[in-house]
C-alpha cells in the first residue's frame, strides 16, 4: 500500500468543532492542529474521516467530518487518537495507531492511561524536544516520535510590512498564560518609557469552549484588568478567527508572551513569528524552540521574576528602535515560515512505513 491511498481516521472527544470552525470563530491550538492535519492529509490524496464530540456532519476541504456519537469505524490504515485516552479503545483493527498528545506527558503515569498504552501500544507523538523530555523513558509505549506542529498558510503568507509599524504590541494567547503579569509589566516598565505605545489583547474564554467556560471565574478578572487599562494604552479586542488574526499580526510590531512551563508548542508565538512579527518571550517550556533568541526575537530568563526589567528593555528596544525591529523581522521571515502542514502530514505518513 502506498501513502497516496491510505484510509485515515482521526478522532477527538473534546469540545465540538469541525473543519469549518476555524473559519467561523476562534479555536484552541490542539483543535486547530487537528483540523489542519486532516485537511493536509486530504490534500495529499488520502481518504480522511475526522470525528469529533458533537461536531457537524459535513464534507469540507476533502475531509469527511462526523459526529463521534454516531460511532467510529473498526478499520483504518492510520488511526490518530487526539489526546483522549478513551479513544485508544476505538478503531481496533487499525494497521497503525497514533496517540497524539499536546500537554506535558506526566499525566500518562496515571493507571487509566498506562493500562491503555500497554494494551494498545500506539506510537506516541510529541511536539518537540521539550515535550518529549516530559515523558519518562520507562513508560509505554515502545515507539515514540517527535513531529512539531506547523503554521497555517494564512500566517506563512502574510505580507509583512516593509516600513516599521507604529509602536503596537500584541498578545494573542490564553489569558491565563501570564496576561496579568504582562499587564502589570506594561504599565510599570514599558508604557512610562513609550507613552504612545499600545498593547492589543486578543484573548477570551470563548476560544476554549466548555473548558474556557469552566475557568471563566479565573479568566474574567484578567480580562477586566485589561479592560480597565485603556488609559495605559491597553486595547482589549475580541478573539478572532485565523484570517482576522493574521491581518492584525501584519500590523503589529512585537508579539509578547511570558510563556508557561507547561506550554509544549505555543501556536500564538509560532503564528506571530511566521507572520514576521518579532517576539519577546520567557525562557520556559517550548518557547526557546519557537523563538530564536537574538535572531527572530528575544528569549528572556527568569520571568516573571528577576528578569522582568530585562524583558521590558527588550520590548522597548523593538518598539522604539527601527533597526532592531527590521533585523528581527527579517530573521523571522527567513527562518520561521518554512514548515507547513503538508510537511507534518508527510511525517505522520512515515510512521506507517515501519509498521
Amino acid at each position: 500500500m502506498t501513502a497516496a491511498t491510505m484510509d485515515i481516521v482521526m478522532i477527538d472527544d473534546g469540545i465540538a468543532f469541525d473543519g469549518r470552525t476555524p473559519e467561523e470563530k476562534p479555536l484552541g491550538g490542539a483543535e486547530s492542529a487537528f483540523v489542519s492535519l486532516a485537511a493536509a492529509f486530504a490534500g495529499r490524496g488520502h481518504r480522511v474521516r475526522a470525528l469529533t464530540n458533537g461536531g457537524r456532519r459535513l464534507h469540507h476541504g476533502g475531509v469527511e467530518w462526523g459526529n463521534l456519537r454516531d460511532g467510529a469505524p473498526e478499520r483504518a490504515d492510520l488511526y490518530i487518537a487526539n489526546r483522549g485516552d478513551r479513544l485508544l479503545r476505538l478503531v481496533p483493527k487499525a494497521l497503525t495507531t497514533v496517540f497524539w498528545i499536546h500537554n506535558p506527558a506526566g499525566y500518562l503515569r496515571k493507571w487509566r492511561y498506562l493500562s491503555k498504552l500497554w494494551r494498545r501500544q500506539p506510537i506516541l507523538v510529541f511536539l518537540g524536544a521539550f515535550h518529549a523530555a516530559t515523558h519518562p523513558s520507562w513508560l509505554p509505549p515502545r515507539r515514540t516520535a517527535i513531529i512539531p506542529h506547523a503554521v497555517d498558510d494564512l500566517f506563512r503568507k502574510v505580507v509583512a510590512p516593509v516600513t516599521p509599524p507604529v509602536p503596537r504590541a500584541i498578545f494573542t494567547s490564553n489569558p491565563l498564560r501570564g496576561l496579568d503579569w504582562l499587564l502589570d509589566l506594561w504599565t510599570a516598565r514599558v508604557r512610562p518609557r513609550l507613552p504612545t505605545a499600545e498593547l492589543h489583547v486578543f484573548s477570551s474564554a470563548a476560544t476554549y469552549g466548555a473548558v474556557g467556560a469552566a475557568k471563566a471565574h479565573l479568566i474574567t478578572p484578567v480580562i477586566e484588568q485589561a479592560r480597565g487599562l485603556a488609559g495605559e494604552g491597553v486595547v482589549l479586542r475580541a478573539a478572532l478567527p485565523k484570517a482576522g488574526l493574521a491581518a492584525e499580526l501584519a500590523m503589529s510590531r512585537v508579539f509578547l508572551h511570558p510563556g508557561t512551563a507547561d506550554e509544549t508548542y505555543c501556536f500564538a508565538a509560532a503564528e506571530a513569528q511566521a507572520a514576521g512579527v518579532p517576539a519577546v518571550v520567557g525562557a520556559v517550556g517550548a518557547m526557546p524552540e519557537r523563538v530564536r533568541d537574538g535572531a527572530t526575537g528575544f528569549v528572556v530568563a527568569d520571568v516573571p521574576g528577576g528578569g522582568d526589567a530585562a524583558y521590558a528593555d527588550r520590548v522597548v528596544n523593538i518598539l522604539g528602535d527601527d533597526e532592531t525591529w527590521r533585523r528581527l523581522r527579517d530573521g523571522a521571515l527567513a527562518t520561521q515560515r518554512a514548515r507547513g502542514w503538508n510537511e507534518v502530514a508527510a511525517d505522520f505518513e512515515a510512521l506507517c512505513h515501519g509498521r
